[in-house]
């Protein structure tokens, strides 16, 4: 067991009975979903330059208690905060105190009619706000002298999200995050796309292809008549890349696809910025079947080699802390015993959030 998994008193992850494999691990979300529970959470808009508006909803540990903190959560490519993976996190998390925010990227979910066009992985110039009202949200929550402390996590995409903003923020005061966690992200777009497209995935990738088309084609403010016939017929993307390519890139200010998933892909300037960071825990499976886990396992060296750096005098700090399983599948981690806590990946991150943004509180 790992050093991290025995501070936190969670067990190394097993597979679950029937779900064994990367894709039943993967697809148990879709094939067994939670039975639908009325959405009990406030639903907050976030101001964005040009009129556009973002929808969260925001969930309480109860009535009159005082939250732990505020944690953050941000969907992955399709989803949105009314999932059901999202729902089962903001729950454990809730349960362990903290207040959670399930915050709907642009042209996701019921958040759809209140922002023209769709996100990106990096979509900073949306999120940068979201996090400053964030901020101030955790101040209005906080008992009366008091400050919580705010955290996120991001599932798949949303973690490459939230960890390009906390990049783009890098040395602001104070940061704009107190810890991250990051389930099954992609740091490399290059590799993602490669995963996507081999035969093993056609299913996959023409879901999600499928998703995201209609996602832009709903979109109520209109869109190009360009944009809309490349979306449709026999032009239509059959891959993420070629959907990147024509709606991503262009409506994010970026010449073509190889120049946006450059840009866009975290790898290069996490390496840079290690020591500066906030705490963060990066989560993955080896089996993943749409994110490819080679990045992390070479970030996970390099901390290694850092490390013995340190032995030998030379400083770095604590973090990112890096959980890579046999096992999992993409954003699956369904272990024995988890239906009524939360999945095991669940577990972890809210048991490192709570470590992680208690003990800072107190200090």
């Amino acid at each position: 067991m790992s050093q991290l998994l025995q501070r936190l008193g969670l067990a190394p992850f097993r597979q679950r009975f029937p779900w064994i494999g990367p894709d039943p691990q993967t697809l148990r979300n879709t094939l067994r979903p939670a039975k639908p529970e009325p959405e009990t959470g406030q639903c907050l808009e976030f101001a964005l330059p040009a009129g556009d508006r973002l929808l969260a909803r925001l969930d309480l540990p109860g009535v009159g208690i005082p939250p732990l903190g505020l944690v953050l959560v941000v969907h992955g490519l399709g989803g949105c905060s009314d999932d059901g993976g999202q729902r089962r996190l903001g729950k454990a998390l809730s349960r362990l105190g903290f207040g959670v925010l399930r915050l709907n990227l642009r042209g996701a979910g019921p958040g759809r009619p209140l922002a023209k066009g769709t996100y990106a992985a990096n979509c900073s110039r949306d999120l940068l706000p979201v996090l400053g009202a964030c901020r101030r949200l955790a101040l209005d929550l906080a008992p009366s002298g008091g400050q919580l402390p705010l955290g996120a996590v991001g599932l798949s995409l949303g973690g490459t999200v939230l960890l390009n903003a906390l990049l783009d923020g890098e040395g602001l005061d104070p940061p704009l995050l107190d810890a991250l966690v990051c389930i099954s992200s992609p740091l490399d777009l290059h590799r993602c796309a490669v995963q996507m497209e081999r035969p093993r995935n056609t299913l996959y990738r023409t879901w999600l292809v499928r998703r995201l088309i209609q996602q832009t084609l709903a979109d109520p403010f209109g869109l190009p008549d360009g944009e809309r016939r490349g979306l449709q017929g026999h032009r239509r993307p059959r891959t993420i890349r070629a959907f990147d390519d024509g709606i991503t890139a262009p409506r994010w200010g970026f010449a073509d696809v190889g120049t946006y998933y450059n840009a866009c892909s975290p790898w290069p300037r996490l390496l840079q910025a290690l020591d500066r960071l906030p705490p963060l825990l990066l989560v993955h499976a080896k089996d993943d079947p749409w994110v490819p886990v080679e990045s992390l396992l070479a970030l996970a060296a390099e901390l290694a080699a850092r490390q013995g750096r340190v032995n030998a005098g030379a400083w770095f700090g604590p973090w990112p802390e890096v959980v890579v399983t046999d096992q999992g599948g993409h954003n699956g981690f369904h272990a024995p015993g988890d239906c009524d806590e939360g999945c095991w990946s669940d577990q972890l991150a809210a048991l490192w959030l709570r470590q992680v943004l208690v003990s800072r509180t107190a200090n």
